[in-house]
């Protein structure tokens, strides 16, 4: 279809292309990432919440590369520790953080605290940008859970091994991505966000 609308996923996060993918390559418009744009820009997080770090990475990249772009902004919030790491949650072991060193200082952060106490949630919030940098679209959904004492699994990334989905009895890293793309914070606000991605890119056209 040679006049298909191009849709820019803001990340270069394979791991997570590929949950979205499930979710909005159905749909009659191309989907593109970053990676496919050697002048995207490196948005600074400079936002409190998770929709302020995501109106960012939508709109700015939207205007730099003329395009319809979903920024998205997601992280955990652990109870215990009054929400952190919430918006620094990729960097929660400082400059050069990785997945392990941030599980790290998660655990050392709640040693000793019962499991009973250790209740968290994943955020995800997501922002459609139009060309021009204009919002057109936003939501926000979680995934409540708790923290264990032990990473679990090897699937997923972040701290999905550490995250336990309660009802379940197993990790984000061990759920199968079909049951993960059912249950996760970051389907449930692409699949909120999908219909109105889909009117809005089918008025503009």
């Amino acid at each position: 279809m040679p006049n298909r609308k191009v849709l820019v996923l803001g990340t270069h996060n394979r791991k997570k292309l590929g949950e979205l993918l499930d979710l909005l390559q159905p749909q009659d418009f191309e989907l593109r990432t970053l990676a496919d744009y050697p002048n995207a820009l490196e948005v600074a997080e400079m936002g409190t919440t998770f929709a302020e770090n995501a109106a960012l990475k939508a709109t700015q990249q939207a205007r730099q590369l003329g395009e319809w772009v979903l920024g998205e902004d997601s992280g955990l919030a652990v109870d215990y520790l009054k929400g952190a790491p919430g918006v620094y949650s990729a960097r929660f072991s400082g400059e050069g953080a990785t997945d392990a060193s941030n599980n790290r200082l998660l655990l050392e952060r709640l040693a000793g605290v019962p499991l009973e106490k250790r209740t968290a949630h994943y955020v995800c919030h997501a922002t459609l940008s139009d060309p021009t940098g204009r919002i057109v679209a936003e939501a926000e959904d979680h995934c409540r859970g708790r923290i264990l004492e032990q990473a679990a699994g090897s699937g997923g990334f972040g701290y999905d091994p550490l995250f336990e989905v309660i009802e379940c009895h197993q990790t984000f890293g061990e759920l199968s991505p079909a049951v993960k793309s059912v249950l996760s914070h970051r389907s449930r606000a692409i699949r909120a966000l999908a219909p109105k991605i889909i009117a809005a890119m089918r008025e503009a056209t």
